[in-house]
């Protein structure tokens, strides 16, 4: 199959799954809501003119043109209006709550019977978690996913066979023709490895990971030492040398390490020049949530420190400075990435496919991690706005006033209209620099 189908069945790959992620996410309201009678009127995926939808029950169910999200629509979100008494239509989509609030004059009815069937009548945990249903959705779907990665394809895990035996020893940063007089072999060049051996011992010690050798080799510099490995059936025995090369520092993520200047960190350490052949393994069940644990780890400080990284971005589009691949990247970025990974021939159609699963799982973790911020229109701000409802309704209890009723969240408009239009410009932004200086992950 040629790299360019598997390029766009890459992007097809992951186009699908963020649709169903954000229609599961929807579900996550929707479920809860209807379990506490709030009237549900519509559930929809995507925004703008619909093209598909069916009622049953009280509630539409459809899909519309522009594949951007989706959204519940829910009776009642804000207290009536004051002056009139009518009932305000809001949904849980940002766009769409933004595009119901900006029709002023818009009214929502509430039918016969409705009327303890609004949301803002709901005690204050069942609107919790109602608005959490739908992160809650996505870390659900985020583990599933990782424990197929982790259980089903496995991780790649070094073996003790060589991949490749590097010629010359070249610092870090630098590149040398093999063939140039500046070459200087690799230890592992002088002593004859090759490609496709498996390491046996190594000083006299049995290997049984590369890890081990690893360690080994990296505190054994200006040592001679025994090497032992087995090349076509055959036992050979050679002797190694290790230099004292700078080598990167790997992070716990499995990058190369920063120190506080965001300057990359290197240490001096025993070289040998050979790289390890790979297999997938298949981790245990008590694995999945460790690593579930590091990625959101990992996804939360990129968003806590979301202004600084948003502004690194825009200073490598507009200029020569490279991406950092730690960095916000847009769906434009995620799908150029799906589909380099998918047209990577190179490498095992598993490892591909793991790959792709372990990407919408990331997704998943972002989408739940991001929609918990306490600001509207995300689902965290209407979060915060129940928990502000029960802070003034016990503060009033405790004083003997009179219960202040439901906190008309409706009041914060102005701030939501300033961080969706942030969040506009954010995203516009990532999808710009993916286009003009997309994120390099593989070299």
């Amino acid at each position: 199959m040629s790299p360019v189908i598997l390029f766009i069945l890459g992007v097809v790959f992951v186009a699908i799954g963020i649709a169903v992620s954000i229609a599961l996410h929807e579900v996550g309201h929707l479920l809860p809501a209807k379990l506490f009678k709030v009237r549900v009127t519509k559930y929809m995926i995507g925004f703008g003119p619909t093209l598909w939808s069916k009622k049953k029950g009280e509630t539409e169910y459809g899909f519309k043109a522009l594949p951007l999200g989706g959204f519940v629509s829910m009776i009642g979100m804000y207290p009536p209006n004051k002056e009139d008494g009518t009932v305000r239509p809001s949904s849980t989509g940002m766009f769409q709550t933004l595009a119901t609030e900006a029709r002023s004059m818009a009214h929502e009815e509430v039918g016969p019977g409705d009327e303890n069937r609004v949301f803002y009548r709901l005690p204050v945990w069942k609107k919790i978690v109602v608005m959490l249903g739908g992160p809650a959705m996505n870390l659900l779907i985020g583990l599933v996913l990782t424990a197929v990665l982790l259980m089903g394809f496995g991780i790649a895990t070094p073996t003790t066979t060589i991949a490749d035996v590097s010629k010359c020893q070249v610092k870090a940063g630098e590149t040398i023709d093999p063939d140039s007089a500046d070459c200087k072999l690799t230890p592992a060049a002088s002593a004859g490895l090759k490609p496709n051996d498996v390491v046996t011992s190594f000083d006299g010690k049995p290997v049984t990971s590369w890890d081990q050798l690893t360690g080994w080799i990296r505190a054994s510099a200006g040592r001679e030492v025994s090497m032992t490995v087995e090349r076509n059936g055959a036992r050979v025995a050679t002797t190694v040398t290790p230099v004292l090369s700078a080598r990167p520092v790997i992070g716990a993520d499995g990058r190369q390490a920063k120190d506080d200047q965001g300057k990359l960190l290197y240490q001096d350490v025993g070289f040998l020049g050979v790289g390890a052949q790979t297999t997938l393994v298949a981790q245990p069940a008590s694995s999945v949530l460790p690593m579930a644990g590091e990625n959101i780890k990992q996804i939360a400080g990129v968003i806590l420190n979301l202004p600084a990284r948003v502004a690194g971005v825009a200073k490598a589009a507009f200029s020569e400075e490279p991406r950092d691949p730690n960095g916000p990247i847009s769906v434009v970025g995620v799908g150029r990435v799906a589909g380099e990974v998918a047209a990577m021939e190179q490498v095992p159609v598993q490892s591909r496919i793991g790959a792709l699963v372990g990407l919408l799982a990331g997704l998943n973790f972002a989408l739940a991690v991001f929609n918990l911020i306490p600001l509207l229109p995300l689902d965290g701000g209407h979060v915060a706005g129940a928990l502000y409802e029960a802070v003034r309704r016990r503060v009033a209890k405790l004083f003997g006033k009179p219960d202040p009723g439901a906190f008309d969240i409706a009041k914060m408009l102005p701030v939501t209209y300033v961080v969706a239009g942030l969040l506009m410009g954010m995203g516009a932004l990532l999808i710009y620099a993916d286009i003009v200086k997309p994120v390099n992950l593989f070299g």
